[in-house]
């Protein structure tokens, strides 16, 4: 029975690289796919995960869940957007048939556990902003949560953003912290772990053939991340 999942995302090519895989994995339920602001602003995050939902055109499309503006006292780094561009697509211009009236990230989270309580594990590939909103929006959600399934911190160090810490912790970290005092079962992959893993031009030439939509999609925006990381 394939797992039931919600995948947080901040695409930036590295988790519209998680998206490919995810989406047409047989083993995966992907319910939804909710934006939140982190590689790109909060509006562009939106448009970047409907584009990449509409560019590959899975089997089963998700729902999409819509950034929110973070908090005023919460300024995320712009510094940490250069890699990827302000569009976090590196330039790469996708079409989209944009759907109008997409609920908040905060209440497709929260509708979709309450419709699966213990059922669903979320993946949480940016900062934490949605899971802090889900949690505080409905008090009695962490317990109902079957998993969350973070990527970000760091253990021994040294961070991505400054010399102590990583990216998606640095774009939000009240919200990081409400997340990890919460009652939810809970697992962290930090840098330690993360940054083993290396996307070499071996591997970039094992990808689906470019006649495909995971190939050809794939295929348009790895280029400027691999230039970017040069």
């Amino acid at each position: 029975m394939a797992r039931k999942v919600i995948l947080d995302v901040d695409p930036g090519v590295d988790d519209a690289l998680a998206l490919c895989w995810a989406l047409f994995d047989p083993g995966l339920d992907v319910l939804a796919v909710t934006a939140v602001g982190g590689n790109c602003a909060p509006a562009q995050a939106t448009r970047n995960a409907q584009a990449i939902i509409e560019a590959l055109d899975p089997p089963r499309w998700p729902r999409v869940g819509a950034a929110s503006e973070p908090e005023p006292e919460v300024s995320p780094p712009l510094q940490g957007r250069g890699l990827y561009g302000p569009d976090g697509l590196c330039g790469v211009d996708l079409p989209l048939a944009e759907r109008q009236h997409l609920l908040p990230a905060e209440k497709v989270i929260c509708d979709l556990v309450r419709a699966a309580p213990d059922a669903i594990t979320i993946v949480a590939l940016g900062p934490l902003t949605n899971l802090a909103r889900a949690f505080q929006r409905d008090p009695d959600l962490p317990a109902l949560v079957g998993r969350v399934v973070m990527a970000g911190g760091t253990v021994a160090g040294p961070g991505n953003i400054t010399p102590a810490a990583e990216f998606n912790m640095f774009c939000d970290p009240p919200a990081a912290e409400a997340v990890f005092q919460s009652a939810s079962t809970k697992s962290l992959i930090p840098l330690d772990v993360t940054n083993r893993v290396i996307l070499s031009f071996d591997l970039y030439h094992q990808l689906p053939d470019e006649a495909t939509r995971v190939g050809g999609f794939l295929r348009r925006i790895l280029p400027g991340a691999f230039r970017g990381y040069r």
